[in-house]
């Protein structure tokens, strides 16, 4: 059955309400509780028609209406409609190209705390250990030659290095084939400043040019390093009264703002060892001090190659844990097939 916007509308107003009271439900309620701004008249005309279609009902004389088991499976269908319909929007997100992956993270924020009604947050993923993969040497110019950094997770950088000169292929080769040697497979924590030397000594006068190369191995390094975290619905907050008292509001909207105590939630999530990536902080059990009258689940989401990277959800103690659970475990799930593929 497909019923009118209007309808539905005040369909939904009623059993709503009804799940909320157990009270037979009026038209002056319904008035309040809709954003259609109809008149009284005009909302009992259109319970009529409901009445009419088997959707709701009067237990009583001048009582008001509750919902009918046809009415309640007229809301459910459409509810699982709505669900089903963000689950493939936020999917068609995740099938965006990896390298729109700043906008991606954003939209699933904001999707998450419109989902939800709570807070949202993501971190772009993070490697746990930095690997060389590989590195290429190429002569540019005779004042400048390209090295391409390739480090675990396929992550591409580029440098440009100076150079007095050029170098001529037996000697771009032995460069090449020096740094790979020693360097492939090789955590950045694990390279040591005698094995750069040594490196150095092998290199003889193109000791700059490896001193150079490993100066952009460690910028790139400390960059992917950088946590980006992406945030949404902080306004949320206000929809709890229990959150809504200005001084702890105004405290979780500006760590929300500043970030930097977001980082500690996912570095904790990121140690975590959980079997199911999803993690549960409850009031004083939260990182954050000014989120002890909170909760907040996250979960772990994994790239491969040590790569990963956390979301959560954050809002009252009080917050509905079955359903966020289960957003974010399809969001988990999305990610990780996304880019295991």
């Amino acid at each position: 059955m497909e019923l009118q916007d209007r309808k539905m509308k005040i369909l939904q107003a009623i059993i709503r309400n009804y799940l909320e009271t157990g009270e037979p439900v009026g038209s002056r309620t319904i008035s309040k509780y809709t954003d259609l701004k109809l008149s009284s008249a005009t909302i009992r005309n259109e319970m009529a028609d409901l009445e009419e279609m088997g959707l709701i009902m009067q237990p009583h004389t001048s009582a008001g209406r509750i919902p009918t088991d046809a009415g309640y499976r007229l809301y459910v269908d459409n509810m699982l409609g709505t669900e089903r319909k963000q689950v493939e929007d936020m999917k068609s997100l995740l099938l965006q190209k990896q390298d729109k992956l700043e906008s991606l993270l954003q939209q699933v924020a904001k999707l998450l705390a419109a989902n939800t009604n709570y807070a949202s947050m993501i971190s772009s993923p993070v490697m746990k250990q930095n690997k060389i993969k590989f590195i290429q040497l190429s002569q540019v110019d005779e004042d400048s030659i390209l090295a391409v950094i390739v480090l675990e997770g396929n992550l591409i950088r580029n440098r440009v290095i100076p150079v007095d000169g050029l170098l001529d292929a037996e000697q771009m080769l032995k460069l090449n084939m020096l740094l790979n040697t020693n360097l492939c497979g090789l955590p950045i924590e694990e390279i040591t400043l005698g094995l750069i030397e040594s490196i150095k000594r092998d290199a003889g006068i193109h000791t700059q040019i490896v001193n150079d190369v490993f100066d952009a191995a460690a910028e790139i390094v400390r960059k992917e390093e950088d946590l980006k975290i992406y945030t949404s619905g902080a306004n949320n907050i206000f929809r709890y009264p229990e959150l809504a008292d200005h001084r702890k509001a105004s405290e979780i909207i500006s760590d929300f703002e500043e970030k930097q105590a977001l980082g500690s939630i996912v570095q904790e999530s990121l140690s975590g060892n959980t079997e199911s990536g999803i993690q549960v902080y409850i009031g004083n059990e939260m990182p954050v001090a000014s989120m002890r009258d909170c909760s907040v689940v996250t979960a772990t989401y994994d790239l491969g190659d040590g790569m990963k990277g956390t979301v959560g959800i954050i809002g009252p103690r009080r917050m509905d844990y079955e359903r966020v659970v289960n957003v974010l475990q399809h969001i988990m799930d999305q990610l990780d097939d996304l880019y295991k593929q």
